[in-house]
């Protein structure tokens, strides 16, 4: 449209056509091309800025991932942190680019949380540490002595903030050091960023926060410019906080941003220990099917499921899907949304016509709940979970869907040899002849069957007066129904037989 444009333009300042145009048409059609012109260069400008944005924690997971790969992750544990940690990141900067408009009408809500300032420090430098190693650069923390241990902030918006600037240093840095430098006096919270890299002419220092506004020299040669400082500068205004920045051409930059944390007036309490991580279920054996056309997706969630007893089967289609369902007969289905050809929305219907409301239909998406389809509280599913996810977030639905109590393993607050109650273990005089009995309830406990459980505790009870105490503690266990610590028990009267 541009093109033609200007030839029709350019015919009419030449005089070319019989018949000249109105000079107010003239110059309308001159703004429209002039307005679908900078639209088009806009929309490049965004392209490159997003790609600036994701690429920070990208490289976070795509590094930390190889390491693992390789088997040279010394380990493993932290480089799982920095991945879900960047991971979460990615999540958050993606919600970020869908609520610009909120961002840029000061719409948007911050949390308010005491979350530990040194630790939050280290977390920000570790998931940009390989990063600056790509560029044979240093990341220094140079952060002041005494920091406090808590203080108030969106840990969030904080967060980007703080990798949005040291991100662009290390973008326009090749030789020499990124450093981010923090002090904190009477709840003024001051962070530099300072870098060795090629810095801002004079002229440009102002244009660098304006959205989409690309610099000249060699700054503006290297994509990402326009999105990133914008978005920070938006936040940091939102919190009430204040940015600038010092720099010269060939001398590097210096980032400041002071922002008022407060700190708690007590330190908050230690949150209660988490629950041991799930290793299983108790009952009977469930089935699930899968539905999702991307075979990675599959696997991921295939891996988390089938290692805590559940039967599994995967389909990549609607028809497939369907005829699968009608062989296994699973107890939950978790669809996609967006499946190649027919929607999420429509297989899940058309499952719920089949096997009625007795199947838990939950589905996934990296959409939301109203993208197409039923609403998520509609007919067609029971509830709607959206990517990506938390595992454990996962497992609370399929439990509350399914109405079943996970295995755990043992946590802080106890042990899995525990007797019931916290009441010492038992010295089990009847154990020789309990054994046998304590054998079958442990193998029914994996199964879930409680009549049969109940049947061998009376067994257990008529073989002595002296078994009663025993009988009266695995049957206070099946009452709570904590069936952990009825296995307990009979393991520890096959020892004590052994």
């Amino acid at each position: 449209m541009a093109g033609r444009l200007t030839n029709w333009l350019k015919g009419q300042g030449e005089g070319g056509s019989g018949t000249a145009a109105p000079d107010d048409a003239v110059a309308q059609l001159r703004a429209a091309k002039e307005a679908a012109e900078a639209a088009n260069e806009a929309k490049t400008r965004f392209l490159a800025s997003v790609s600036h944005e994701i690429r920070s924690p990208l490289n976070a997971i795509y590094g930390y991932a190889q390491l693992l790969e390789r088997n040279e992750g010394k380990d493993a544990v932290s480089a799982a942190r920095v991945i879900r940690r960047s991971a979460e990141h990615l999540s958050h900067l993606v919600e970020g680019l869908l609520d610009i408009s909120q961002v840029e009408g000061g719409a948007l809500r911050l949390s308010r949380e005491a979350i530990r300032f040194p630790e939050f420090l280290d977390q920000l430098i570790a998931m940009l540490e390989l990063q600056a190693q790509a560029k044979g650069l240093a990341l220094v923390l140079d952060r002041q002595e005494h920091l406090p241990e808590f203080v108030h902030a969106d840990p969030k918006r904080l967060r980007q903030v703080l990798i949005n600037l040291v991100a662009n240093a290390i973008k326009f840095t090749d030789h020499g050091a990124v450093t981010l430098k923090v002090a904190y006096r009477n709840q003024l919270a001051t962070f530099t960023v300072i870098d060795t890299g090629i810095g801002i002419a004079p002229e440009d220092t102002a244009r660098i926060f304006a959205p989409f506004e690309r610099v000249g020299g060699e700054a503006g040669e290297r994509a990402g410019v326009g999105l990133g400082l914008a978005i920070t500068q938006a936040l940091v205004h939102i919190m009430g906080g204040e940015i600038r920045v010092e720099s010269a051409l060939g001398e590097g930059s210096r980032f400041t941003v002071r922002l008022m944390l407060s700190q708690p007036l007590a330190p908050p309490t230690d949150p209660a220990p988490e629950p041991g991580a799930v290793t299983g279920y108790l009952g009977r054996e469930r089935w699930v099917v899968l539905i999702d056309d991307d075979p990675a997706h599959l696997a991921m969630v295939r891996g988390l499921l089938e290692p805590l007893g559940f039967q599994v089967r995967t389909a990549s289609d609607g028809e497939g899907a369907l005829a699968l369902a009608a062989q296994v007969q699973p107890d939950l289905v978790l669809c996609d949304v967006m499946l190649v050809g027919e929607s999420g929305w429509d297989v899940a219907a058309r499952l719920r016509r089949r096997h009625g409301a007795a199947l838990k239909i939950v589905m996934l998406s990296g959409e939301g709940p109203r993208s197409g389809g039923p609403l998520a509280d509609g007919p067609a599913n029971d509830t709607f979970i959206m990517k990506p996810f938390d595992f454990t977030v996962l497992l609370d639905v399929i439990a509350a869907q399914l109405g079943m109590e996970w295995v755990r393993a043992p946590g802080l607050s106890g042990t899995a040899a525990e007797a019931p109650g916290g009441a010492a273990p038992l010295p089990f005089t009847i154990a020789p002849r309990a054994a046998a009995h304590c054998a079958e309830i442990e193998r029914l406990v994996r199964i879930g069957h409680v009549r049969a459980i109940e049947a061998e505790i009376d067994a257990i009870a008529a073989l002595a007066p002296e078994a009663a105490l025993l009988a009266d503690r695995m049957r206070g266990a099946l009452d709570s129904f904590d069936l952990k610590a009825l296995a307990s028990l009979a393991k520890a009267v096959q020892a004590d037989a052994a």
